[in-house]
């Protein structure tokens, strides 16, 4: 660990949502390695308090909490908890969101309202609640986990691409709101990663017929979560706007600014539909 590191977040109050497993758990045991306070969040009551109880090994303090970052209700509750007793944040990490795949014509409208509310309203929530805090304390960071979804907008990934769009433009005009303020706003954007995203998302049509067959590609490819845990911590020590994490998110961000057209015809790709979650 680097002496700049050390100081940057040693003893700084991070909450991170969907902390119990994926990114969420490997960005919160990243931030353990630098004597942080960190308040942990997700839904899944057993697996945050596993990944607090790591987070402990190495050296931080953690407290857990249950919440559906979907519900204003929960979510209010949880940041009346939390300015009681740490005061404002120092570091946001809005990580918490669900996989949808599907077409649209074969994508219900329920399953529409469950990704919007936890991938975007979610983020909206976190970023509503905790940002004043930040900005009557003068400093902060806020990082919202996209998608190079929020970029890319591959076919079978209607509700799912709307939702991280959605999260990015956000982060964007966020950004731009908050900088007066000396808080800075980052979207990562991790591309394929081995977690559990494709096995426990919801999937409809051809998708869902090739549910399992996806999750087996992406474990293959293990690219693990790890690896977006060091970009975020990148991401904020840089201030980065935008942040891709995994080979292809790199190069549908470069294909997205410099070669669109190129996007609209690799759609249609075996490659790229095997790759849809």
């Amino acid at each position: 660990m680097s002496a700049s590191r050390n100081s940057l977040f040693a003893k700084k109050i991070i909450l991170i949502t969907g902390a119990g497993s994926g990114i969420g758990r490997a960005t919160a045991l990243k931030m353990a390695e630098y004597d942080t306070q960190l308040i942990l969040c997700d839904l899944n009551a057993e697996s945050v308090q596993e990944t607090a109880v790591l987070a402990r090994e190495l050296g931080s303090a953690a407290t857990t909490h249950t919440v559906n970052v979907s519900d204003w209700d929960d979510m209010q509750a949880l940041s009346e908890k939390v300015h009681k007793h740490f005061g404002a944040l120092d570091i946001l990490v809005n990580n918490a969101g669900v996989g949808l795949g599907g077409d649209f014509l074969s994508t219900p409208i329920a399953d529409w309202q469950w990704v919007i509310g936890i991938n975007l309203m979610g983020v909206v929530h976190g970023c509503k609640l905790f940002a004043p805090a930040m900005v009557e304390k003068g400093g902060g960071h806020i990082v919202n986990v996209a998608s190079a979804a929020g970029y890319y907008a591959a076919p079978e990934m209607t509700a799912y691409a709307a939702s991280k769009h959605a999260v990015m433009g956000l982060s964007e005009s966020l950004r731009a709101e908050m900088s007066e303020y000396g808080i800075g706003v980052s979207a990562i954007c991790p591309g394929i990663i081995n977690t559990n995203i494709v096995a426990t998302g919801r999937m409809h049509g051809a998708t869902g017929a090739a549910q399992e067959k996806i999750a087996a590609l992406y474990r293959r490819r293990n690219y693990g979560p790890e690896l977006v845990a060091n970009a975020i911590v990148g991401a904020i020590e840089n201030n980065r706007a935008v942040t891709p994490v995994s080979p292809e998110a790199w190069l549908m961000y470069g294909a997205k600014r410099f070669t669109p057209g190129l996007l609209g015809w690799a759609s249609g790709s075996p490659l790229l539909k095997r790759l849809r979650p």
